[in-house]
């Protein structure tokens, strides 16, 4: 059988991840009980990947405060209640072969929103209707939503807390990595852009004091997991806006980040302005993860509009980037690791015994 380059074990730090195909946070807006407490979609959400042959399965953002919340239908990680339901779903991702992740995240001026579905409403959702004043690095809204109030040092010290508080919860969950998010415009993609920060002290102007914020959230959660826990950063890697965060900026961070503690970095774009054009195609986001990845000398994952095995495989091959995120195709056929594996001709041990009857080529 072939060699892939999709198929090679990763070991950060005390974890070997089985393969580059990993899942990508995506938000599911699925806690009807409004608790941050995730059920039984999310285990079935997950468990399915998972089954499915995915190396690392990372849950979606994860409130670390109920303000940081997008909307108030998020799974968070504020409370020993939602870290005990995790762990039931870390348990069974371990049984199928996969390793568990989380994205810890804040929101920011982009928390307190109507979900993406179940409503027919748009924006922000007012104090009267369940909703809560959000927080940004400064009080710039992002368009169509309310008014943020910027943080001040107290408000600083409690995401960082928070963050860290979170983390902790994370790894007692069970969960084998934990990923930041310091993108899509959420509260550290705020602090890092100039669009979205307009503060005059420490936090704001150079890029220094933007990356302040997010590089005492690497340490402190850092210091949260131990040494044996692989810590990865989100980035947005560009606003695709004038005078934005951008890509060099970002592998400046990123190096920045990883003497801070974090050793690997999830590359997207965008999220952070409205009214750019964003050159969607196939792979259109794996440029930035190899700038960032050669420029900053840290691993890197590519994500956006991979499809196909054979370009899956091209991406790693080329030494792109170090594992491939899949989100969308992996909502529309979560098998897609064990279908790769046959496209490409690799023989995988770990399909589950339940569906050995449909293994290629036939048993």
């Amino acid at each position: 059988m072939a060699a892939a380059a999709l198929f090679e074990p990763l070991t950060l730090r005390g974890v070997t991840i089985r393969n580059r195909i990993w899942a990508a946070p995506m938000c599911q807006y699925s806690i009807e009980e409004k608790d941050g407490v995730p059920r039984d979609w999310h285990l079935v959400h997950l468990g399915a990947i998972a089954a499915g042959g995915a190396g690392l399965v990372i849950a979606e953002a994860s409130a670390i405060s109920p303000e940081g919340r997008i909307t108030d239908r998020d799974t968070g990680l504020w409370n020993d209640e939602q870290a005990a339901a995790w762990s039931r779903i870390v348990r069974f991702l371990h049984a199928q072969g996969a390793k568990a992740g989380i994205q810890l995240a804040h929101a920011g001026r982009k928390a307190s929103v109507w979900p993406a579905w179940g409503s027919d409403r748009q924006g922000t959702v007012p104090t009267d209707a369940g909703g809560w004043q959000t927080v940004s690095a400064s009080d710039l809204p992002f368009p169509g939503y309310a008014a943020p109030a910027a943080l001040d040092a107290a408000g600083i010290r409690g995401v960082i807390g928070d963050f860290a508080a979170a983390a902790r919860r994370a790894v007692g969950a069970g969960f084998d990595v934990v990923e930041i998010h310091a993108a899509h415009g959420y509260l550290l993609h705020q602090f890092l852009s100039p669009l979205s920060n307009r503060r005059t002290d420490e936090f704001g102007g150079p890029l220094a004091n933007r990356a302040r914020l997010l590089l005492a959230v690497v340490a402190a959660v850092r210091a949260a997991i131990g040494e044996d826990v692989p810590l990865f950063v989100r980035f947005s890697a560009t606003d695709y806006a004038p005078g934005g965060w951008n890509e060099d900026e970002t592998a400046a961070v990123a190096r920045w980040a990883a003497d801070a503690g974090a050793d690997f970095f999830d590359i997207s774009s965008g999220g952070n302005v409205t009214g750019v054009r964003i050159p969607l195609g196939p792979g259109y986001q794996v440029p930035l993860a190899r700038k960032v990845k050669a420029e900053a000398d840290v691993p890197v994952s590519a994500v956006g509009l991979i499809t196909e095995p054979a370009q899956a495989e091209q991406i790693l091959a080329s030494g792109q980037a170090d594992a491939v995120m899949l989100g969308r195709e992996l909502l529309r056929d979560p098998h897609f690791p064990l279908r790769a594996a046959h496209e490409l001709g690799v023989s995988l041990d770990y399909w589950p015994p339940q569906y050995l009857r449909a293994r290629w080529p036939a048993a």
